[in-house]
C-alpha cells in the first residue's frame, strides 16, 4: 500500500507539461528517425551517409536526454541540480534543432517533418521557460564551481553550514 502512494509520488513529473511535450518530441523523433533512415539509405553513399545517420542519431539520443533529465530534476529539491539538469536539457533541445538545419544540407526526404520538429521543440522552450521559473532559488547548497547559484549568492561566499559544530566522537561509537 504504502509502495504503491510513495511510487506515485515519485511519479508526479509524469503529469508536468515540460515532460508531456518531452515526451512527444521522442516519439515524433523516433518516428521521424524511422522515416529519414529509410530515405537516406536509398540516396545516400558512404561518408554522406554516415554524417546524416549521425545527425539521425545525435536527434534521437537527445530526445531521450530531454526525458531523462526533467525526471532527475523533479526527483531532487537543491536549486543547483535542478539548474544542472536544466542546462543539460536546454543544450539537448538546442542540439536537435541544429541538427534537423544539418539534415538539411542533403537531398532527402521528410524535412517537413524536420519543419514539424524545430516547431515543437519551440513549443517545448516555453513549456521549459515556465517550469525552470518553478524552481525554488533558496533551496540551495553552495556551487563551488559558481555556475549554478541562486542570484547575489557566490562561488566563494561562506557557507552558514560550515559553522555547524561537529564531533566525530558524538557521532561515532567507540570501542
Amino acid at each position: 500500500m504504502f509502495e504503491e502512494d510513495e511510487n506515485d509520488e515519485l511519479m508526479n513529473f509524469k503529469k508536468l507539461p515540460v515532460y508531456i511535450k518531452a515526451v512527444e518530441i521522442s516519439e515524433l523523433a523516433d518516428k521521424i528517425a524511422f522515416f529519414v533512415n529509410d530515405s537516406i539509405e536509398k540516396k545516400l553513399e558512404d561518408t554522406e551517409l554516415l554524417m546524416a545517420k549521425s545527425y539521425i542519431d545525435d536527434i534521437v539520443s537527445n530526445s531521450y536526454i530531454i526525458t531523462a533529465k526533467i525526471a532527475g530534476a523533479e526527483a531532487v529539491d537543491l536549486y543547483d541540480i535542478k539548474m544542472e539538469n536544466a542546462a543539460i536539457i536546454r543544450k539537448a533541445g538546442r542540439e536537435i534543432s541544429t541538427n534537423c538545419s544539418g539534415l538539411t544540407m542533403f537531398d532527402i526526404d521528410g524535412f517537413d517533418y524536420l519543419d514539424l520538429l524545430r516547431e515543437e521543440i519551440e513549443l517545448f522552450r516555453v513549456e521549459f521557460a515556465k517550469w525552470v521559473k518553478t524552481f525554488d532559488q533558496w533551496n540551495y547548497i553552495i556551487d563551488r564551481w559558481g555556475l549554478f547559484n541562486p542570484p547575489g549568492v557566490n562561488y566563494d561566499d561562506h557557507d552558514p553550514d560550515d559553522d555547524l559544530p561537529f564531533n566525530p566522537e558524538d557521532f561515532f561509537e567507540n570501542e
